[in-house]
């Protein structure tokens, strides 16, 4: 498997977001290129589907830093939609906005667009779960994945969000969870 660590799409889309992310955009754009990465290792996608996954898989947890809250879905979306108006991809709105809104949903997708938003909340789920759950992919690739594309303080970042919450609301799940 070829892994891509500098993908020019993804760099253009997060470069801008790097301040207001601060010290986490380290994290965040590891966590983006490993998701894509083990989306296209889950199985073959064109060229159309590579360029959805990109541009999803930099918006779908932007919502953290671009609205500082754990309800992060909505703004996530919105900061997508504003993105897809600008080059003129709004038709692929649809799809896209129900990646973001479907990746953390616990049981498999099975809706309109099913193959690209269940394909990317897969590999949302390789890479959250430390590798984990496979999907079947082979330990060697996430190995390799994680090897070439560092976590750079995600994981503990998520933690510690997490952390936060159940103190918080000791009894309920996250608002972005989804069954």
């Amino acid at each position: 498997m070829n892994i891509e660590t500098n993908v020019p799409l993804l760099e253009d889309i997060l470069l801008p977001w790097k301040e207001q992310i601060g010290e986490d955009y380290p994290g965040y754009r590891g966590h983006v290129y490993r998701m894509w990465n083990y989306c296209l290792a889950l199985r073959p996608c064109s060229d159309e589907e590579k360029k959805k996954l990109a541009i999803t898989a930099c918006f779908h947890d932007l919502g953290l830093w671009s609205d500082h809250t754990v309800d992060y879905i909505p703004p996530s979306i919105a900061q997508l939609k504003r993105y897809l108006d600008q080059p003129g991809l709004g038709h692929w709105a649809d799809e896209m906005c129900l990646m973001v809104a479907m990746h953390h949903k616990v049981r498999r997708y099975d809706g309109p667009h099913s193959a690209l938003v269940e394909l990317f909340r897969r590999g949302d789920l390789v890479d959250f779960s430390l590798g984990l759950v496979t999907f079947g992919l082979p330990r060697s690739t996430i190995r390799d994945v994680k090897a070439a594309i560092p976590n750079n303080g995600f994981h503990r970042f998520l933690m510690k969000g997490a952390k936060e919450w159940f103190l918080q609301h000791p009894f309920s799940l996250p608002p972005f969870i989804r069954w």
